[in-house]
């Protein structure tokens, strides 16, 4: 279904001007987005309780206790409960701020009874004293934290396989993204290459919005729904329609990536810079997408339209949430757990939605993990085998390795021309002291230049996008310089850069260090004047080997320095959570996807239909598609049946056999580095075929989750405000430690603890054995060390722990179940107080 929007976004546009408008005529006014939950039951829940009671699951689906509720997505064929709720909204507002002026920017409903409204303080305060609110929070702001993934994560020979090749993996799944938007002309959103029948779900009901820059027909089979929110934004007047798009389009590149990375087609020709890198894929390229644009390029985003897109994604009907986006700052309150994005989150997952987040390009200090809840999924970010690596040799013989995705001079020696020494008579340095960064051909020599390699300054201008890469291949062009070179200023210091594409023979030395080197032989082989010092002969020569050609036998993965890192944060005294995060690790680092016609995220792809990105936004789409795999094989999993199976099939090793590195620095990351822990990867390097058939379980119910944040010292009165629900239903509360989690986090061991796990057979008959590493300081047993079970049978496991030492110092060790039919299942432990007594 398609749905204009263009008259009624500038309608909204004109009454927000208006209102504003009026609110600063108003004295003491500081009117801000405050995001409102009710006490009332939102749509969701109302209707999973009126299914529920004329529906009875079988005894199988709750032995098993692994199947999706029975509510899921019933709101879509009666709306009239949502429509009630919102007239509710209206009606409060009506009756609190009688006669003054406000905004209601959005009408939650679905997996929240609440509203985002532009209030001032006093207003605000007056929402809250009221009965029927439980939570008043100010907005806050959001950011956004795939050729050969597939062939290093086993797809095409594993887990496709078992989907009956790449032109079913994912059928029928629907992936929804909150992001920047997306580009629906990219030929890897396209729905017409493959002859097989290419069904929209039936349980999808999302429309598509039809503007300038979307117009009628941008979505299709593939592309099944596309909306975009941005009230919040626009009420700050922080909104750039010129820029940010008042629509679905994806105006930053970042969007159309990682949905690619997740969902895009299989086999689409990557082309960048005139250069062919191989043929692209999605973990799932068989899977729908669903677009819920919530960030923008000129100013990232905000919470309101965020649980508005989340909101909207659950009621539409996805399957899978991704989201590549984390928080600006810590949540504040008794825990992090408790802010709107999680607690949304926690109702998609009551409504059987699998949902993803990336962990944030915090790392590598400890502590620094942007993504908190246990029933989200986090995902932290490797490296892969493929490289590309680009090197120089000089008339000395000295070989310099550098980057650029450019081509070579085919082992021909050309002379070397600093830009500073090619200036025209009219430049001096004194005149333009960025001239050496080669932006204004007009300021050089073109006599100079021609058919030699051209050395530019790469300087903090290019990281603050003040200098482009490609303006100096331009200029270089203009003066017909066979090629160019780029060395690093001294004063960037530890910056990391991705292949750049370069049209023309070039290389970039991302070390200042090395560029010293560089630049001494340069200076070295200069002949000069006696008299004047004037250069009479540039004497250094050098061939480009080029870097279009990728290396795989580098070692990997290894977790990326930016990767955001545990131990989970608890609250803002950075008190430690009982609950393992990242969740496992996945590639992040050089990923090719797609990319906006005029996404401006990474200016040197600008205009390209490809781009090589780095970030946890790149890791948390591709377990996003990996989760429809599963979700495709098995139909009847929880979201979380499936990060069971990501989780306990993952792998702590490297792809040689040895330890998954994780880098500790942001300067010279491959010196300071050593074996990763669970606080860097989780569980491990996400194994796409294992996930498939994981043998065993560990199941959490939304009750679970429930009885653990009740468990938090003084949450009931915080729970009662998010969820509507009192603690005081249910008989006990659970630690962090004790959701049964197919991990095991304990922050404070006081001398012993005992921690129970349950796993129910998936696969078939099978006897397991049980083995355990424990970690330094701590004594352990699990119990039983044998077990045999069959398929829907739960098995408890108790594991019994003793501190050994006192130590404040983290340690860690591992818990392996060995099924005799070839099922391995994998449990970190961790511990990080220990007080034996």
């Amino acid at each position: 279904m398609e749905i204009s929007i263009y008259w009624v976004h500038l309608l909204v546009v004109l009454c927000l001007g208006m209102f504003m408008k009026s609110l600063c005529h108003d004295e003491n006014t500081d009117a801000n987005v405050y995001i409102v939950t009710l006490r009332q039951a939102p749509a969701a829940r109302y209707y999973g309780e009126l299914r529920s009671d004329v529906t009875h699951g079988s005894p199988s689906s709750e032995r098993l206790n692994i199947h999706k509720p029975r509510f899921r997505n019933t709101s879509r064929t009666d709306r009239r409960y949502s429509s009630h709720i919102a007239q509710v909204h209206d009606s409060l507002l009506k009756r609190v701020l009688r006669g003054e002026k406000y905004l209601k920017l959005y009408s939650y409903h679905y997996l929240i009874n609440g509203f985002a409204v532009l209030v001032t303080p006093r207003q605000a305060d007056k929402l809250s004293r009221r009965s029927e609110v439980a939570n008043v929070i100010l907005d806050f702001s959001v950011k956004t934290a795939t050729t050969h993934t597939p062939q290093f994560l086993g797809l095409p020979n594993g887990a496709w396989i078992q989907e009956g090749g790449f032109e079913y993996a994912g059928e029928g799944i629907v992936i929804g993204f909150v992001d920047t938007g997306i580009d629906p002309t990219h030929p890897s959103f396209a729905d017409d290459i493959s002859e097989h029948p290419y069904p929209v779900p039936a349980h999808f009901s999302g429309i598509c919005e039809v503007t300038r820059e979307f117009p009628s027909g941008s979505c299709n089979r593939k592309l099944v729904g596309a909306r975009h929110f941005a009230a919040s934004a626009i009420t700050r007047g922080i909104f750039n329609s010129t820029q940010d798009y008042a629509s679905p389009f994806d105006g930053d590149g970042h969007g159309t990536h990682t949905a690619s990375v997740a969902a895009g087609n299989h086999g689409v020709p990557v082309v960048v810079a005139g250069h062919h890198f191989g043929n692209a894929s999605g973990m799932a390229p068989r899977s729908h997408i669903a677009v819920y644009k919530a960030l923008y390029r000129s100013f990232g985003g905000f919470a309101a339209d965020v649980v508005a897109a989340i909101d909207q994604a659950a009621q539409d009907g996805v399957d899978i949430i991704s989201l590549s986006i984390t928080p600006n700052r810590r949540p504040p309150g008794i825990a992090t757990f408790f802010n709107p994005i999680d607690m949304a989150l926690l109702s998609a997952v009551k409504a059987g939605i699998f949902a993803v987040q990336a962990a944030g390009n915090t790392g590598p200090s400890p502590k620094s993990m942007s993504s908190f809840s246990p029933w989200i999924y986090t995902v932290g970010a490797v490296s892969h085998d493929r490289v590309y690596s680009n090197s120089m040799v000089l008339g000395n013989n000295l070989t310099i390795n550098g980057a650029g995705l450019a081509p070579g001079t085919d082992g021909t020696m050309y002379t070397l021309i600093l830009a500073t020494h090619a200036l025209n008579n009219e430049t001096t340095t004194v005149k333009d002291m960025y001239v050496g960064e080669c932006q204004d051909s007009s300021r050089f020599n073109q006599d100079l230049v021609q058919g030699n390699l051209l050395m530019c300054s790469y300087s903090i201008r290019f990281v603050l996008g003040l200098s482009t890469i490609k303006q100096a291949l331009q200029t270089a062009k203009n003066l017909s310089a066979t090629g160019v070179v780029f060395y690093m200023d001294p004063f960037v210091i530890g910056f990391q850069l991705n292949p750049v594409p370069l049209q023309m023979p070039g290389i970039i030395i991302p070390s200042s260090d090395i560029s010293k080197v560089l630049l001494q032989y340069y200076n070295s082989s200069l002949e000069r004047d006696e008299l004047t010092k004037k250069i009479i002969k540039f004497g250094a020569v050098a061939s480009i080997c080029g870097g279009l050609k990728a290396n795989y036998s580098n070692a990997a993965p290894k977790v990326m320095y930016y990767s955001a890192r545990g131990p989970d944060p608890e609250d803002g005294f950075l008190d430690d959570a009982d609950i393992m995060k990242p969740n496992l690790v996945a590639p992040g680092n050089s990923i090719w996807a797609a990319w906006s016609s005029v996404g401006t995220d990474s200016v040197e792809f600008q205009g390209e239909n490809f781009a090589m990105m780095s970030g946890t936004s790149m890791a948390a789409p591709h377990v996003a598609g990996l989760a429809a795999l599963i979700k495709q094989n098995f139909p009847s999993f929880s979201p979380s049946a499936i990060a069971s199976a990501l989780s306990t099939t993952a792998s702590p090793h490297e792809k040689n056999g040895g330890p998954i590195m994780a880098q500790r620095a942001y300067a010279n990351p491959d010196l300071n580095q050593s074996p990763a822990t669970p606080f860097d990867m989780g569980s491990g390097f996400v194994n796409a075929t294992a996930a498939l058939n994981p043998g065993l379980i560990f199941d959490s119910s939304y009750d679970d989750y429930m009885m653990f944040l009740c468990g938090i010292n003084g949450s009931a009165p915080v729970v009662l405000n998010y969820t509507g629900q009192n603690c005081w239903v249910y008989n006990y509360t659970v630690g962090g430690a004790d959701l049964n989690l197919p991990s095991i986090m304990i922050a404070k061991l006081n001398q012993s603890k005992t921690i129970q796990r349950s796993v129910i057979n998936v696969a078939g008959n099978e006897t397991y054995t049980v083995g355990w590493t424990a970690p330094y300081g701590v004594s352990m047993k699990v119990v039983p060390l044998h077990f045999s079970t069959v398929y829907g049978e739960r098995q408890v496991l108790s594991v019994y722990l003793n501190a050994t030492t006192n130590s404040s110092v983290a340690s860690f060790g591992r818990i392996g179940l060995f099924g005799n039919q070839g099922h391995i299942v994998n449990i970190p432990l961790s511990v990080i107080v220990k007080m034996s007594h």
